[in-house]
């Protein structure tokens, strides 16, 4: 029998503004509200809780005169005005870099980058846990945790380390270690499951149901967290001068990046901030976790869930929670989801290296094939301009480069064995 998520009993008293422009908690399924807490169930329907919001006036210039990081949009996110004064890791305001060796590669005429991996903890995850976290604080939350595929458990436990909160992050034991260190050198609480991802995830469920006190970035704080991933819309926006691009490849793990980004250009486009206009979003896949790519191309409007085995491994959620959005936004923009294969993924990172500098990890490297794909197939139009999301570090995920690169010859220090290796 299904049962509604129950609040903690020790929810204290909400002080004024602790949440900024939002004011309820609104399903994406019936519309039903309630009030703002640590909820993510509708108690009419079960289906997802999101944010829901009266903004004020805000400008292009209030925006500009902020920090440089994700408060500069605080206007438009549930955070308290004063979110500056609290201890956090200031994510955001990455980079977004004209790629022109790769769009010469590719044959794009217009092609940006807008690379996360430059956040504190190297992923865009810094983003949403930064919002949880306030969330976590303004709750009176005692500890703070995650289930995760790596990326997230890692800024967690740093967000945690730097707020001076307990943090407990779970993940998938078979987890890159790189992923496991920069989890375990910002906490004691890292507790590896003999599972995937989906296994954490349910018993993550289950300690929020049971523990008071805990914030589960991405469980019963999860309407909070995934506001963040707005930012990048906002950024992007912002950052091409105010305008929205044409076309968008968003890396696809459990969707909410990609609903939050077009979420985003929406908010922008209804305040006045941006002009209307048409614009693709595409979702990436690999094959080795494809329920969405997989549902898009079979028009299917639900979602069969899968077992993950892939390298990109931040991306291996095989029951993804806003999948069947993620199919809406496709298809309403005009856009699409798509899957390549673990060769592909490989085969992006060292192109994305090897053009522009930038090393991405296997996030990053099924985006990019995607975008290559989609161009080789005609689904995505090379004349109008388009951005793609790097959303995190390679040195995360070495092991699925480590066998592809490496030196191209081995030489006696001599300068004969120099020449003899026809390196000249």
């Amino acid at each position: 029998m299904t049962t509604t998520p129950t609040a903690p009993a020790t929810l204290p008293t909400l002080r004024e503004g602790a949440f900024g422009p939002a004011v309820s908690l609104v399903c994406r399924e019936c519309g039903t509200t309630r009030e703002l807490g640590p909820h993510y169930a509708c108690h009419e329907c079960f289906g997802p809780l999101e944010i829901g919001y009266e903004f004020g006036a805000v400008t292009r210039e209030q925006i500009e005169a902020g920090p440089a990081n994700i408060w500069r949009y605080k206007a438009l996110l549930p955070v308290p005005d004063d979110i500056e004064s609290s201890p956090n890791l200031e994510p955001g305001f990455t980079r977004l870099l004209e790629a022109r060796n790769l769009a010469a590669e590719l044959g794009i005429t217009k092609l940006w980058v807008k690379d996360d991996s430059t956040n504190p903890t190297n992923s865009f995850k810094d983003r949403v846990v930064a919002c949880a976290l306030s969330a976590a604080r303004e709750f009176g939350s005692k500890v703070f945790a995650c289930p995760s595929t790596g990326n997230l458990a890692n800024a967690v436990a740093a967000a945690g380390a730097r707020a001076g909160i307990r943090t407990v992050v779970f993940i998938p034991s078979n987890l890159e270690t790189p992923k496991q260190v920069n989890s375990a050198v910002f906490t004691e609480n890292l507790v590896a499951v003999d599972g995937n991802y989906d296994d954490v995830n349910k018993l993550a469920s289950e300690i929020a149901g049971e523990e008071d006190g805990w914030a589960f970035v991405n469980v019963n704080v999860r309407p909070f967290y995934a506001e963040g991933s707005k930012t990048l819309g906002y950024e992007i926006a912002e950052q091409l001068g105010w305008r929205l691009p044409d076309q968008i490849v968003i890396p696809v793990a459990s969707g909410s990046q990609l609903t939050k980004v077009h979420k985003a250009f929406q908010e922008l486009i209804a305040l006045g901030l941006v002009e209307d206009k048409p614009y693709k979003v595409f979702g990436a896949q690999a094959e080795g976790c494809n329920p969405v790519a997989t549902a898009f191309a079979e028009g299917h409007d639900a979602i069969r869930p899968v077992k993950p085995d892939t390298i990109a491994k931040s991306l291996a959620i095989g029951n993804p929670a806003d999948g069947i959005y993620v199919l809406d936004i496709a298809r309403q923009t005009g856009g699409g989801v798509e899957q390549v294969s673990d060769d592909q993924i490989r085969d992006a990172i060292v192109l994305l290296a090897r053009t522009e500098g930038i090393f991405t990890e296997t996030a990053g490297g099924t985006t990019l094939a995607v975008l290559k794909k989609l161009v080789a197939t005609g689904q995505l139009d090379p004349e109008l301009e388009t951005v793609f999301i790097n959303t995190g570090h390679g040195l995360k995920t070495l092991d699925a480069v480590s066998g592809v690169v490496g030196p191209a010859a081995t030489i006696a220090p001599t300068y004969d064995a120099f020449v003899a290796a026809d390196l000249a």
